[in-house]
């Protein structure tokens, strides 16, 4: 339970404000940038006042760091389904398709995009990424670990560190690429990055 959702009596429906202001606000921040959507403008999303919402987010860099807290939650959960699959590796390069997909859709892509941009200016939002970054890193390390281990392959500190950080950098990369050129032949995309992840995973 969140701090904010301890000031209210009912956390079920604080939960469910919550969400209406993320909501809001993730819709603001894909039109105007985090800098150009006030919270005016996201309380008028929301459907509520302003001062309503500071019952439940300090100002725009707690609903940032909401969001960084969300997408460890999916990230987590997509590694333990990976965990559930038995083989780690075959399982990540089975699953390059999807996430390849997933990663140009500029309705997945647009606010993380955001908060990079924003967290390379604010420290507050740049303790926070690196905060998520560690520890998503600490439950893949592992998981990558004991993949390569299954298949004798090498797992000395550097290279798992070198191989982790490369596998991030491609799928964190492709937002940027969709944003450079959204005329991505994505098909021909998908096979050359089967290509690495394969080198990266069982080499």
């Amino acid at each position: 339970m969140t701090t904010s959702e301890k000031r209210h009596s009912d956390p079920e429906r604080a939960r469910s404000r919550r969400r209406q202001v993320l909501d809001a606000a993730a819709a603001c921040f894909g039109r105007s940038g985090f800098h150009g959507a006030s919270m005016a403008e996201i309380s008028k999303a929301a459907g509520m006042s302003a001062g309503h919402i500071y019952n439940y987010f300090d100002g725009k860099d707690a609903i940032i760091a909401a969001f960084v807290e969300e997408n460890v939650e999916r990230v987590s959960a997509l590694l333990r389904d990976l965990e559930s699959r038995g083989d780690v590796l075959q399982a990540l390069l089975d699953d390059v398709p999807k996430s390849v997909l997933e990663h140009l859709d500029r309705e997945v892509w647009k606010l993380p995009l955001e908060i990079t941009a924003e967290a390379s200016r604010n420290p507050t939002i740049a303790a926070v990424v690196h905060d998520a970054d560690r520890r998503t890193r600490a439950i893949f390390r592992p998981l990558l670990k004991a993949g390569r281990e299954r298949h004798g392959l090498a797992v000395d500190d550097a290279l798992l560190d070198g191989r982790m950080d490369a596998i991030i950098t491609v799928f964190q990369g492709l937002s940027a690429r969709a944003q450079h050129n959204p005329d991505i032949d994505s098909d021909a995309l998908i096979a050359s990055i089967h290509v690495a992840m394969r080198a990266l995973l069982f080499t």
